[in-house]
Parts: C-alpha cells; structure tokens; sequence
C-alpha cells in the first residue's frame, strides 16, 4: 500500500503536512500520481462526487484550496480532484475488514476504484454493513460513500484471480484546521471568553445538521443536471 497525502502530522493536529515517504517510495508514488490511468480516475471519481452531491464537494474543495493557499509547500495529488489524499492498494488480492474510516470528515464521502482481474460475482463485493446491502463490484467501477459513518467491506477474490484498489479521500482534522484559523486547537482557544466557548459548543453540536445539509436530493441533483444541459 502506498499512500500520497496531506494530513496532519500527529494526533493532536500540529500542522498539516504531506505524507512522508523513504527516497524509493516517494520516486515511485511521484512517477505513479503522474500516469494518465490515475488521473483520469482521480478526475472522474471527483467529478462523480460533483455531480451527486455538489456541496458537499465545494465544501471539500474551499477547504483544500484553503491549504494550498496558507502553505505553498502542501503538494496536490491531482489538479482535477478535491481530495487531500489517494491510496493505491497493490494487492495482488487486496480486500478490507469491516471498519468505518473515522480520521475521515465524519459527514464526507471517499472514493473508491476497484482494479484488477476478478470475477466480481464470485469475490470483491463492496458489504455496506449498516444498510445490509452486498453490492458486485467489478474491476474499473468507482464507488462514493461516507467511508466514516458507515462500515464497509470487501469479500476475498477466489484463487489465480487479481484486484486492486485506489481510494480518494480527506481527514477530519484538515477541516477542523481551516476552520479553527489554519492554527493549532492550543491556539485557537486561547483568549476565548464563556461566551465563545457556548457559542463553539453549539456548533460542533449543530456539526452533524450542517453536514447533512450539504448533501443534495435527487431532486436537487436532477435540476443542476438540466440547468448544465441547457448552458
């Protein structure tokens, strides 16, 4: 697995930073983000994610764009996608344990690109614990979900077959970066008053409404289709 990232370089959020790599790794990663395949991916997964769920997409791409402002030294992955962070799974028979990728925004949606040689009605199904449903999906299909709030899997692949996998997505703590100053939470709270202090708690505990609210309906999602249609 190799990754290619901007995150936060510890836990508690010091500052954001790209992933660091060894010499050899950080070669190949840099020669691989510049192959055509991944960025035609990169391009149509971001799209994709426009296209279903618009603001929520124009929140990723304010905050991203809101890095590589206040830090030119923050690398982008790919010019044509919104997210701060690609993950290339080489296999040769990559498959997931249930998990919910909780450093993701909690409310924010990943990608993820299946690749190989596999018969995707015998293995490589994506399981989407929470809403008991197990989806066939084959090499070259991309898929958007809410990698945080909801457990996902994969089924093993049988013998002699090959999957891989690249994923898109942003950590939590990049937006709680943005929105706290691009500073660390030491800082930001520093000087706060009783009353900024309610007014933060009110917030966060409003996080949950705000994040629903930037996605779209398919009602929403269809007017855009046709407004863009007829531009």
């Amino acid at each position: 697995m190799k990754s290619s990232e901007i995150r936060s370089k510890h836990l508690h959020l010091q500052q954001p930073g790209n992933l660091k790599h060894s010499d050899s790794n950080a070669k190949e990663m840099s020669a691989l983000l510049r192959q055509p395949c991944f960025e035609r991916i990169a391009g149509f997964a971001s799209s994709a994610f426009l296209s279903w769920a618009p603001k929520l997409h124009q929140h990723y791409a304010e905050n991203l764009d809101s890095l590589l402002a206040e830090d030119p030294g923050l690398k982008r992955n790919f010019s044509n996608s919104m997210w701060a962070a690609a993950t290339l799974n080489f296999g040769p028979k990559v498959f997931t344990k249930k998990h919910r990728d909780y450093a993701n925004l909690p409310f924010g949606w990943c990608s993820v690109t299946a690749l190989g040689d596999f018969d995707p009605t015998k293995g490589g199904h994506l399981v989407l614990w929470d809403l008991k449903l197990v989806i066939e999906f084959p090499a070259g299909s991309t898929i958007l979900i809410p990698s945080a709030a909801i457990s996902h899997s994969n089924t093993p692949i049988r013998a002699g077959e090959r999957r891989s996998s690249f994923t898109q997505y942003s950590a939590g703590g990049l937006f709680r970066w943005v929105e706290h100053g691009h500073q660390k939470d030491s800082f930001f709270f520093q000087g706060k008053t009783a009353a900024d202090m309610q007014r933060i708690a009110e917030e966060n505990a409003a996080r949950c409404k705000l994040g629903l609210s930037l996605f779209s309906t398919f009602e929403e999602v269809e007017a855009a289709a046709r407004a863009a249609n007829h531009r």
